[in-house]
C-alpha cells in the first residue's frame, strides 16, 4: 500500500540506541490519512513517539467500512525500494497487480507480501463486484542493507500456521511464534500474528524476550497486560518479556508485531527506504522521468505522480523524536 500523503513528511528512524530495553506499556494513538478515493486509514506507525517495532516501520488500519455502494480500495500504481508490504485483512478483498507481472487476489487471513528490493511498483483496488465490507491492515517491513537491493518478488501464501490454546487462535503471518513459522520470506529476526481471542478468554502467549513487541487492536474488547486496547490504537510494550497476558471482554482481533530491534539507521520518505538523501531524491526522480520501477500493467486508471522531496537535507537518525 501507498502513503498518497501530498506533502509526505520526512521520516527518520532505526538504530538501537532508543530501543526500550525492558518491558513497558506505551499506548499510541493513532493519525487519520485518506487513502484513494472511499478509504480512510489510522496510520499508528511512524508515530509521533515511535518509529519502528523491530523492522516494522509502517502500520495502517482500515475499516471496517461498509463499500456495498462504494469503489472501495483504489490505489494508483506508485514504487516502492528498500522495504517488504503486507496485505493482511479480516474482511473484503484486495487485488494486486505490480511491476513484475504479479496478479492476485487477496482474501482475509491470506498472507500477501511484496518484497520491492531495488524497485518495483504496484496498485490495489477492490475487485468489482467486491465484498460489502472492508478490514484490514497494511504493513511495511524495513530491509536490512544486505538485503535491501534484492530483485523484486511477490508472494501469496493462503494456507498459514496456526498456533491455538483455549479461546485463542493466533495465525503466524510472518515470522516464527511458539515453534510455528510462516512460509513468508523474512530478512531480519521477527513476527506477525494475528490474534483471534472468544469473549471471556484468558490467555498468555509466549514471547522472546529479545523481541521487541506491540500489539494492534483490531476489533473487540481486550486487555493486552492490563491494559484495555481499542480498535485502532497501538501498544507498545518494549523488550524483555517471555510472556504476554491477555484478556477479551468481547470476541476480539488483534495484530502481535514484534522483532530483534533494527541496528540500522534509515531515511523513509513516501513510499521509499533508503540510508542516504540522495538514494530518496534519485528514487524519486526515477519514478518520475525513467523505467527504473518498471509498468503496472492492467491497472485503469493513471498511476501516482511522486509529491516534492523536502529541500532539507534527509539524515538517518535515531527511531524516535
Amino acid at each position: 500500500m501507498s502513503n498518497l500523503d501530498r506533502q509526505a513528511p520526512l521520516t527518520v528512524c532505526g538504530g538501537r540506541g532508543f530501543v526500550v530495553a525492558e518491558p513497558v506499556r506505551e499506548l499510541l494513538s493513532p493519525r487519520c490519512v485518506q487513502l484513494g478515493e472511499s478509504t480512510e486509514v489510522r496510520r499508528l506507525l511512524p508515530n509521533l513517539g515511535r518509529r519502528m517495532v523491530g523492522a516494522w516501520a509502517f502500520v495502517d488500519h482500515y475499516g471496517p467500512d461498509d463499500i456495498a455502494d462504494e469503489p472501495g480500495m483504489q490505489v494508483p500504481p506508485h514504487p516502492h525500494m528498500g522495504l517488504q508490504t503486507v496485505s493482511w485483512l479480516h474482511e473484503g478483498e484486495v487485488l494486486h497487480r505490480d511491476s513484475t507481472g504479479s496478479l492476485q487476489t487477496v482474501r482475509p487471513r491470506e498472507l500477501g507480501l511484496m518484497t520491492s528490493g531495488r524497485a518495483i511498483s504496484h496498485s490495489e483496488e477492490s475487485p468489482r463486484p467486491h465484498a460489502r465490507f472492508l478490514h484490514g491492515a497494511q504493513l511495511w517491513v524495513a530491509l536490512p542493507d544486505a538485503h535491501r537491493h534484492v530483485e523484486p518478488h511477490f508472494e501469496h501464501h493462503a494456507d498459514l500456521p496456526r498456533v491455538t490454546a483455549p479461546g485463542l487462535t493466533a495465525t503466524v503471518v510472518l515470522g516464527e511464534l511458539d515453534g510455528a513459522t510462516s512460509p513468508g520470506t523474512t530478512y531480519t529476526p521477527l513476527v506477525g500474528a494475528d490474534l483471534a481471542l472468544a469473549a471471556g478468554a484468558e490467555a498468555n502467549l509466549p514471547l522472546d524476550p529479545d523481541f521487541e513487541y506491540a500489539v494492534l487492536a483490531m476489533s473487540g474488547e481486550v486487555h493486552v497486560d492490563g491494559v484495555p486496547v481499542l480498535p485502532g490504537s497501538m501498544l507498545y510494550l518494549g523488550c524483555g518479556r517471555s510472556g504476554l497476558p491477555l484478556r477479551a471482554a468481547s470476541d476480539a482481533g488483534l495484530m502481535l508485531l514484534g522483532g530483534e530491534p533494527f541496528e540500522e539507521e534509515i531515511v523513509m520518505w513516501w513510499n521509499f527506504v533508503a540510508r542516504k538523501d540522495e538514494e530518496i531524491r534519485e528514487a524519486r526522480e526515477a519514478w518520475m522521468t525513467s523505467d527504473r520501477f518498471g509498468e503496472v500493467k492492467g491497472y485503469d486508471g493513471d498511476r501516482l505522480d511522486a509529491p516534492e522531496v523536502p529541500a532539507a537535507h534527509l539524515k538517518a537518525r535515531g527511531r524516535v523524536r
